[in-house]
């Protein structure tokens, strides 16, 4: 069941669901909206040839930190990651979606490709994927609305939330934008 905003609210109160910082201006009917923080990171073409899922690649993307005032252009064509300014946690009955704002789809915006999918235990910052399909650079500002995220209240709790050790969750509590970590090489 997708929670109501009058539902979120309580939710929030209760410090069941956590966005800090928190502005109530930012609920919506079934959803949240969260706003694009100031870290971001590139891809080095100039210095690899490919991206190797299953290698440790510490120098893939370097990061850029944009100022409070500034913004960072994203060129059509281009793959960046970001990250929403709020921290998100969620607990181990809830799932939390992150999407688009329409309004900045309409203008050829992706915030995410895969990632749009909020375990319950989650608790960090969220790395949004954003790429630029249009013709033209976008002007992305630290502050803007970037995306919305809408939550579901599970059937019971998961036994193991994410975070659990036994999960070897890669990404809990992280802050700014995150690159990816290697993925384990297929079994035989």
């Amino acid at each position: 069941m997708v929670l109501s905003d009058h539902d979120i609210k309580i939710e929030l109160a209760s410090g069941r669901i956590m966005l800090e910082p928190f502005d109530e201006h930012l609920i919506q009917p079934a959803s949240i909206d969260v706003r694009l923080g100031r870290d971001f990171r590139v891809f080095r073409n100039s210095s690899h040839v490919f991206i190797d899922p299953q290698t440790h690649q510490p120098d893939l993307t370097e990061q850029i930190v944009v100022g409070a005032d500034d913004a960072f252009v994203l060129h059509p064509g281009q793959f960046a990651l970001g990250t929403t300014l709020e921290r998100i946690a969620v607990p181990d009955d809830v799932l939390g979606k992150l999407e688009g704002k329409s309004s900045l789809g309409r203008l050829g915006l992706m915030i995410h490709s895969t990632a749009g999918y909020i375990d319950p235990g989650w608790d960090g910052q969220i790395t949004l994927e954003l790429s630029n399909v249009a013709s033209l650079p976008i002007l992305l500002r630290p502050g803007m609305r970037i995306g919305q995220i809408s939550f579901e209240r599970m059937s019971s709790p998961v036994d193991l939330p994410y975070g659990s050790p036994e999960l070897g969750s890669h990404y809990q509590g992280q802050t700014g934008a995150t690159a990816g970590r290697p993925l384990e090489a297929p079994r035989p």
